[in-house]
């Protein structure tokens, strides 16, 4: 599929899940991710979501996930309340939110790390349908296996270069949506600040 039409699949999509009218021309299953797959350069391995829902559900990993997760030295039960913990948002004041310009500058510096396989320009259309649609299917609230399960792409690539580079510079979970939040805020006022003053003389 061509990058140009997939985008403007995605944003269709997002437009469509704002009325609640759910996924243009599909139902959830045929445009839920099947696949998150981590690359870096050459390497790539792929995790069903079919096992993190397994996770999040039974608090056992299994296949790839769980030899990761051992590896990693995480605790399944612990990985599992984290894909289970909910986040409530309204889903009007949520689609308003995303596509002002601070939405869209969250949404892009996510995009950077997460974005449909080898389509990495449709990033941002597909992370506001994957919450749009995920807030919709779930009343309002939101959980990782939600995302999941509502990202319009049947492979979400993750990026593990620039994962980890996020990561290095936040130790807590806080600091994450800090980073991620101050940063756009910061190029915005960076760009307020550059705007030439008007009826100078």
């Amino acid at each position: 599929m061509a990058i140009a039409t997939l985008r403007s699949r995605l944003s269709a999509s997002a437009a469509a899940a704002t009325l609640g009218l759910g996924l243009i021309g599909a139902s959830p299953a045929a445009l839920a991710a099947e696949q998150v797959v981590f690359v870096s350069g050459a390497f790539r391995r792929s995790i069903p979501v079919a096992d993190m829902e397994h996770l999040a559900q039974t608090g056992q990993a299994r296949g790839l996930l769980a030899d990761v997760m051992a590896l990693g030295k995480q605790k399944p039960a612990e990985v599992a309340k984290l894909l289970n913990q909910p986040l409530s948002l309204p889903l009007v004041l949520t689609s308003r939110l995303l596509s002002t310009r601070i939405g869209e500058a969250i949404l892009a510096r996510v995009a950077t790390i997460v974005y449909p396989l080898k389509a990495s320009s449709a990033g941002v259309p597909a992370l506001k349908a994957g919450v749009i649609n995920g807030l919709v299917s779930g009343n309002g609230s939101l959980t990782a296996v939600g995302f999941l399960k509502a990202y319009p792409n049947d492979e979400m690539e993750v990026s593990i270069p620039a994962l980890l580079q996020i990561m290095s510079k936040a130790s807590s979970i806080s600091e994450l949506v800090k980073f991620f939040s101050d940063s756009p805020l910061d190029g915005l006022r960076g760009e307020e600040g550059q705007k030439p003053a008007k009826n100078a003389s």
